[in-house]
């Protein structure tokens, strides 16, 4: 039976690139979408599939999906299912961030990360329209890069203006399966662009009343760039929820939280209210950032998944 990679998702519809290089138009068969898979997409960009394909047709039928190595995953905002596939089998992943226009909050960060953490995908935050930047937006991103460095993520500044960074990107992308994710407008589709100036896709400029992005990625794709450079570009998310991740096992997804719990009386401590807790301590001395711990506290006690 046929194999290869999906390369586009759009909805129900799937691209997929064969393992001779060819390009396939594929569904899914009914059965195959009711297996208990609790997503609005059981198939992914960068999924590994089977698939069956009549004579020498350009179309086929996804019917069955190879064990991932690891998934970016959000909870869904439909209420019928519980979460949505953002992308699978990738070596790294991007987080697109910026200070103004729009400005990216640290919870969307932090469940961002935490998300990654869960199903062990490495994390570069990368820090976008820094030529934008006044002294304020300036000392904010300083302030972010210190408590994310501190915490074992690493930080690029970009500007797609200047090109100041796009070098360093280059090189730590050259050679893996990268994701990029951020809030609509944060610039994933033009550092496509700016990595690969023959391929045009389309941006659109930020909304002027509300100063958020608007959506032109409205489905995931995943490109093949100069430089040995293979990417996934992913739709802007507003907001980013987390799942599957029992309440206990919260903290573990922290790094620098899981770090300091070592310092805990007890072996089961929460960090909420429990005595001699390190990570508490960690927090007044300053070790631990107060952002990164209400963030932790805020999913600790969100409604719905597991947190509760």
């Amino acid at each position: 039976m046929p194999k290869g990679t999906v390369i586009k998702s759009t909805g129900s519809r799937y691209t997929v690139r064969s393992e001779d290089q060819q390009i396939v138009h594929c569904c899914i068969r009914g059965k195959f979408r009711m297996k208990g898979i609790r997503a609005t997409n059981p198939v992914a960009v960068g999924d590994h599939v089977r698939f069956e394909r009549p004579g020498d047709s350009r179309s086929g039928i996804i019917t069955g999906v190879e064990e991932r190595t690891n998934y970016i995953i959000r909870k869904s905002s439909k209420l019928s299912s519980e979460y949505q596939l953002i992308a699978c089998n990738v070596d790294q992943a991007w987080l697109m961030v910026s200070m103004i226009l729009p400005r990216t909050l640290t919870g969307f960060i932090d469940r961002f990360l935490v998300s990654a953490e869960a199903y062990r995908i490495p994390v570069i935050i990368l820090f976008n329209k820094i030529d934008l930047y006044g002294e304020a937006e300036q000392k904010e991103m300083e302030s972010l890069r210190e408590i994310y460095t501190g915490a074992g993520y690493r930080c690029i500044e970009l500007s797609l203006e200047t090109g100041e960074g796009l070098g360093q990107v280059k090189m730590t992308m050259e050679g893996k399966v990268n994701v990029i994710a951020g809030n609509s407008g944060v610039g994933k589709t033009r550092l496509i662009n700016m990595l690969d100036p023959g391929r045009n896709l389309k941006t659109a400029a930020i909304s002027e009343v509300h100063q958020t992005g608007r959506h032109t990625t409205t489905f995931a794709e995943m490109f093949d760039l100069p430089g040995n450079i293979t990417i996934i570009d992913t739709p802007g998310l507003r907001g980013f929820g987390t799942i599957d991740i029992d309440r206990e096992e919260l903290f573990h997804f922290f790094p620098e939280i899981f770090r300091a719990s070592d310092k805990c009386r007890y072996y089961n401590c929460l960090h909420l209210q429990e005595p001699g807790c390190g990570v508490k301590e960690a927090v007044r001395e300053g070790t631990i950032s107060e952002s990164r711990y209400t963030n932790y506290l805020i999913m600790m006690e969100e409604e719905g998944g597991k947190y509760r």
